[in-house]
């Protein structure tokens, strides 16, 4: 697996300008809900939730009290983020018997108007349970034939319950499909770590190393957990990626840690003004400087390292080569920001003065 301490010069050469324009790799935002998202109207007013079923329980409500269409607040909020230097997500859509496909095609609708600039991998996300909701199975199914490129899965045990049917489920989707895997798994302590190394240990047996990941991951934060090194080992072992959002107060992996033992980190916006949390921009620029706030960066490697995450690992896992492959300020995709470096930019978090994909420029009007 791939270090994930890299040097300035290791990430793109020496992009430091004396003309006070820095050329940065494009973003890439790899975990975010835009079909959630209340981007574009009025303001929301949100209930606090104390557990995750009363989360999803205030995120089913809102959805079916939204009046804009799925394909319009994508749209703004995919909009937005492009405008910032996204040049390509991985976005997490919700597929239920009660949303069925719908969701999908419109993320997938929304998408395609912002193509070839942007760049859309659609996970089917079954938010609102998998076995616990019947009709959920048939209708991830179904997505898969409606614009979804992943299959998603969520809590095996803190949500469903029952960790190998809900992994006999997901992998068996994927296995039919043909699809990589990309499960939430928020439980932590000794219970979530064991449910990674079950993903882990699947991922082998199927042949998909590179091609799972598991989203926030919150156990991998805690470094008193006893198993957490092995978990690691096993993790980099079956080439399972780790996607983080450097949410709040939720827990954020050693990045050092994770690099010794050879495990790979994507980050991204997760939820964006939904029923959520009133908070998010769609700027992976922010993204990059909460990262390296929670994680205590403090040098130049550190501050870029978070940038690099929130780009070209970014790029690496969805598989967009003239994202991942960055040569430095010629390379004709790329964010042109003013300022000195890329450090300077985490910590000051400018919009790009420039969007360049494939040697033409977004018109950001």
């Amino acid at each position: 697996m791939t270090d994930t301490t890299a040097t300035t010069a290791e990430l793109a050469g020496d992009h430091r300008s004396a003309t006070g324009i820095v050329a940065a790799p494009g973003l890439v935002d790899a975990h975010i809900h835009p079909d959630k998202s209340s981007w574009g109207g009025p303001w929301m007013s949100r209930r606090r939730a104390g557990s995750l079923p009363e989360f999803i329980a205030n995120d089913l409500a809102t959805q079916r009290a939204y009046t804009r269409s799925v394909e319009e607040r994508a749209h703004a909020l995919l909009s937005t983020a492009l405008a910032q230097g996204t040049l390509a997500m991985r976005a997490h859509v919700d597929v239920s018997s009660e949303l069925g496909t719908r969701n999908v095609e419109g993320v997938r609708a929304a998408a395609e108007r912002l193509a070839p600039w942007l760049t859309v991998q659609i996970v089917a996300f079954p938010q609102f349970g998998l076995l616990t909701n019947p009709g959920t199975v048939e209708a991830m199914a179904a997505a898969l034939d409606s614009g979804a490129d992943l299959v998603g899965g969520i809590d095996p045990l803190g949500l469903e319950g029952d960790v190998d049917g809900h992994l006999d489920t997901v992998f068996g989707l994927a296995e039919r499909a043909g699809r990589e895997i990309d499960i939430h798994l928020h439980d932590g302590g000794e219970p979530g770590l064991a449910q990674i190394r079950e993903i882990a240990r699947r991922t082998r047996a199927a042949g998909l190393q590179g091609r799972v990941t598991v989203s926030h991951a919150f156990a991998l934060g805690d470094a008193s957990l006893p198993t957490l090194g092995a978990t690691l080992d096993t993790v980099a072992d079956a080439g399972v990626w780790i996607a983080n959002c450097a949410l709040g107060d939720d827990p954020v992996p050693d990045l050092d840690q994770l690099g010794r033992h050879g495990v790979r980190l994507v980050a991204g916006s997760d939820g964006v003004r939904d029923s959520w949390t009133p908070f998010g921009s769609g700027s992976m620029v922010d993204r990059a400087h909460l990262l390296a706030y929670r994680t205590g960066a403090m040098t130049d490697d550190e501050l870029e390292r978070c940038y690099r995450i929130c780009s070209t690992e970014g790029a690496s896992l969805i598989g967009v080569p003239d994202l991942a492959e960055f040569s430095g300020p010629e390379h004709p995709t790329r964010v042109e920001f003013a300022g000195e470096s890329i450090a300077q930019i985490v910590v000051d978090r400018p919009g790009p003065v420039s969007v360049i994909r494939d040697g033409l420029v977004f018109d950001r009007r």
